[in-house]
């Protein structure tokens, strides 16, 4: 290895900490170079990327990437929070010792580089100047020239983040090493991969993968895992996989901002890109802060309690981003936006890109088309009906290049949050919104989320595979210790957020159709949930919530039939009841859940009872 003082000295990098941090871990893997990295590197890196294979040319300032075929996806079965506490062990968060732990991934570790070279990327998972700055500063090593990229369009990367930090060693240190993906075991009772996050040591040791969350250590890792332990700890702020947006209304002025959890495939990405529907697009716009990760904290001065998005891009799923579904995603990977498609169906010879859903049907002439493996299309048989694209092929670009980004989605402060919502893809029991005003209630629906999944092949039809607050697999601590951090901080606004469950799934149980339109239209609830926090409307009371009347919608310009409507603003008492056996269920197997929640949850149960 070349002279890693000179080479540290020459990029401007004096942070003495993190000089350790990348000597011990340059030592341990083996690397033969060390390059630092900053933003302004990233065309020279997306060229040399380019010249050596690693990327291809998705036409003018687009790229395109392929993975290794069994490295497509996040791994949550090997995906361990450890920390020197078992009182730490939650249901979901796959504990472990950390003593265990360290010294298995040091092992995997060991030489496991040799020949590459260490890229060193200096980070920041928040804006400039934000309250929870101190949290946010982290350093990146991996070995993967993609990955740096990534990084570059995910996070505010420069050695500027880490030098003038005021206790250098408070950074998050994050290592990621590929290995040979080729014989790795993926899958297998021989799976060598292990993606760690040493919380109470702010340490993420990630081995054997170059994909996504795996190795974009300032994604998933940080700004979930770490962030929701660093958030406890301190007892300062919450770390969500909470999907960010403001409304402003251009006739009195006023901006509200939402933000929310949703599990996967509910809508968040489409709901924090959406544009308003062309009848309501004279008075509302709708800007964009994010659409995954949202900190959460309340401001001393004000008592407003904020949020902000830490990220700096967006890494979305493709399949299905189209021009009705998502028109401002498809704006912000236009041709310049120096975007990087990874596992989409790719033809060299044009450099377009087509994923499943991207138009109604793919492109007729085949010639010079690859599929995400690299396979020829014009080989295939007629017959062979496999997707293009991997269906969790994905898109990545800067916050920047999203044409309705907020003006102030980076600035120090965040913005104040006015309304929290969860919502789930379920085909009956959810009404289209039902708002809860009181706080205990609210985080009690935010524990109980959960989306349909296959349980009636068990004989349990209906139960939800339930996901707390979107945050099942960051889960950094326990759940019940988590419920009480998430009262403690949200309680502690002098101005409490309304919160709202959301569903714009639900079904005819006869003919299966969508009984609400969806996408820009899922606006109106949102408008009509601001409106009742500010008293403008009154709503129907229920026991699960307050749901609004057919006339407090603004339905312009919509045409949905009467009885679609009826069923989409009704609750239905027999299957909520059975739902709530299922909650109890749930919340059962949570240590230390708080009294508060229990007694929502009684609450509830009883109004349903009364309602009956």
């Amino acid at each position: 290895m070349a002279d890693l003082e000179a080479v540290l000295d020459e990029a401007g990098l004096t942070n003495p900490r993190v000089r350790e941090f990348v000597k011990e871990y340059a030592e341990l893997t083996g690397a033969e170079h060390v390059e630092v990295v900053n933003a302004s590197d990233d065309a020279r890196l997306l060229e040399e990327a380019v010249a050596a294979g690693e990327l291809q040319r998705a036409g003018e300032g687009r790229f395109y990437s392929r993975s290794y075929y069994k490295d497509t996806a996040r791994s949550e079965e090997r995906t361990i929070v450890a920390t020197s506490d078992e009182s730490d062990r939650g249901v979901y968060n796959n504990w472990r010792p950390a003593s265990e732990m360290k010294p298995m991934l040091h092992d995997r570790m060991r030489g496991a580089s040799e020949g590459r070279t260490m890229y060193v990327i200096p980070y920041l998972m928040s804006p400039p100047g934000n309250p929870l700055e101190p949290w946010a500063a982290g350093v990146e090593l991996t070995d993967t020239r993609t990955v740096v990229l990534h990084m570059i369009r995910m996070a505010r990367v420069g050695v500027q983040f880490v030098n003038g930090l005021e206790d250098p060693d408070s950074f998050v240190r994050a290592v990621h090493v590929t290995g040979d993906l080729e014989n790795l075991g993926q899958g297998t009772p021989d799976d060598q991969r292990y993606f760690v996050t040493v919380a109470d040591e702010r340490t993420i040791l990630h081995f054997g993968s170059s994909y996504g969350g795996n190795a974009l250590l300032g994604k998933i890792a940080h700004g979930l895992r770490q962030g929701a332990y660093d958030g406890w700890a301190s007892r300062k702020f919450l770390a969500e996989q909470y999907m960010l947006i403001g409304i402003h209304d251009k006739e009195t002025g006023k901006t509200w901002h939402v933000c929310g959890g949703f599990p996967s495939a509910s809508g968040k990405t489409n709901l924090a890109m959406m544009a308003p529907p062309d009848a309501l697009g004279d008075r509302y716009h709708v800007t964009f802060y994010g659409d995954d990760i949202a900190w959460l904290w309340v401001d001393e001065e004000s008592g407003r309690l904020m949020g902000m998005n830490p990220e700096y891009g967006v890494f979305g799923v493709a399949k299905d981003t189209n021009e009705v579904t998502n028109p401002n995603a498809l704006a912000s990977i236009r041709e310049g936006s120096q975007a990087i498609f990874t596992n989409v169906a790719h033809n060299p010879t044009t450099g377009e890109v087509w994923w499943e859903g991207k138009t109604p049907k793919p492109p007729t002439d085949v010639k010079g088309w690859l599929d995400w493996t690299g396979a020829p299309l014009a080989d295939r048989k007629d017959n062979d009906t496999a997707a293009w694209a991997h269906p969790n092929s994905r898109f990545t670009t800067t916050l920047a290049n999203v044409p309705n980004i907020a003006p102030d989605y980076d600035v120090p402060t965040g913005v104040p949050i006015d309304a929290i919502i969860f919502g789930g893809r379920t085909r009956d029991r959810e009404p289209l919104i039902r708002a809860i005003t009181d706080l205990a209630e609210g985080v009690y629906d935010g524990l109980t989320l959960g989306a349909e999944a296959t349980f009636a092949a068990e004989g349990v039809d209906g139960q939800l595979r339930y996901d707390p607050m979107s945050n099942r697999p960051f889960m950094a601590y326990g759940e019940g210790d988590y419920a009480r951090h998430y009262l403690d901080v949200v309680g502690a606004a002098t101005e409490q957020p309304i919160f709202a469950h959301v569903n714009w799934f639900q079904k005819d149980p006869d003919d299966g159709h969508f009984l609400w339109p969806g996408y820009s239209d899922n606006l109106r609830p949102l408008l009509w949930l601001l409106q009742l926090k500010n008293g403008e409307v009154q709503g129907r009371r229920t026991a699960v919530g307050i749901i609004p009347t057919e006339e407090e919608l603004d339905l312009a310009g919509m045409d949905v039939p009467a009885a679609d409507l009826e069923r989409i603003l009704t609750i239905d008492k027999e299957r909520w009841q059975q739902e709530m056996g299922f909650r109890e269920e749930h919340l059962s197997q949570f240590d230390r859940m708080p009294g508060e929640i229990w007694e929502a949850h009684r609450r509830v149960a009883a109004a349903l009872d009364a309602e009956a």
